[in-house]
């Protein structure tokens, strides 16, 4: 119990911390700076904090849909997600130097993360903490399957995770929070025992780059190519294209809304005959009839 007391007090230290910070470049640094650098870097620092812990599944699983919710509601929208990052430039929603300033912020952030968790664990505050701080030097690998396998599951992560994401892009915080949490919980439980479901590239490069058993180029085409080839074909599902390369609708033809009847043409408008002022008033396709007491 002392143990996870610590590291629940570190998680949510760290958590505080970001928060802090976040405000702080809110106050402090130009609007595009924060946008594009600032926020990122520290959603990034706190996207680390359920791995560093070194909790049991079970309390993994429930910090991990505390933290999206807590992400969803204080961090302005930032993903600290270099797919959705670059989802958004392909969406021609954010410019190309906007985009590489949020993926270097991600990375610096990730590698500011990894420094505090080493520092942390060199404290020794708890039995578990001097575990990982023995193990960090030799950690096993977070891919416990093929190579082919491990890809296929990260890029169908990735591609549920981006599907749900264009969904409810317009839907209510109140809605869209709670249903994002929860998916990333749920295909965290799916597919961790594969691959630990990271499909968040800077994520994985922190988390399991350095570990021994696969080498670099096997890591980058699971946890990197894999999540980014979900990402895309989130996009040509949602979208029928990729806006930022092109415009037609590569899948869905655009229909009219307005059909035209198939009849006869209406009469153009030239052609349009002006009713007899006698009859003016009257239903089409009745005569008046003039009776021996009409006037």
């Amino acid at each position: 119990m002392p143990g996870l007391n610590v590291s629940l007090s570190f998680f949510f230290a760290t958590f505080a911390l970001c928060e802090g910070a976040r405000r702080a470049s809110k106050a402090l640094l130009p609007v595009g700076a924060y946008e594009g650098f600032a926020r990122e870097a520290m959603r990034t620092l706190v996207e680390l904090g359920p791995w560093a812990g070194g909790f049991g599944p079970d309390l993994l699983l429930t910090l991990l849909f505390l933290l999206f919710l807590a992400h969803g509601v204080t961090l302005d929208g930032a993903s600290a997600n270099p797919t959705v990052s670059l989802q958004e430039f392909l969406m021609a929603e954010e410019s190309l130097p906007g985009t590489l300033l949020k993926l270097a912020a991600q990375g610096l952030g990730m590698q500011a993360a990894c420094t505090l968790t080493r520092l942390c664990w060199a404290w020794e505050l708890s039995d578990l903490h001097l575990l990982q701080s023995l193990m960090a030097q030799s950690c096993s690998s977070a891919l416990r399957t093929s190579v082919p396998h491990g890809a296929l599951v990260e890029a169908a992560c990735a591609f549920c995770f981006h599907l749900t994401l264009l969904h409810l892009r317009h839907s209510p915080p109140a809605y869209s929070v709670p249903a994002m949490a929860l998916l990333v919980t749920v295909t965290a439980y799916t597919a961790g025992p594969f691959t630990s479901a990271f499909f968040n590239p800077a994520l994985a490069a922190s988390v399991t780059f350095a570990c021994s058993g696969h080498t670099l180029l096997e890591y980058v085409q699971v946890y990197w190519l894999g999540p980014l080839t979900g990402m895309v074909l989130a996009v040509l599902l949602h979208q029928g294209r990729l806006p930022r390369l092109f415009q037609r609708n590569l899948f869905y033809s655009q229909k009219n809304k307005y059909r035209a009847p198939r009849g006869k043409l209406a009469p153009a408008l030239g052609d349009t005959q002006t009713p007899a002022k006698g009859s003016s008033g009257q239903e089409p396709g009745r005569s008046r009839v003039e009776g021996p007491h009409s006037s």
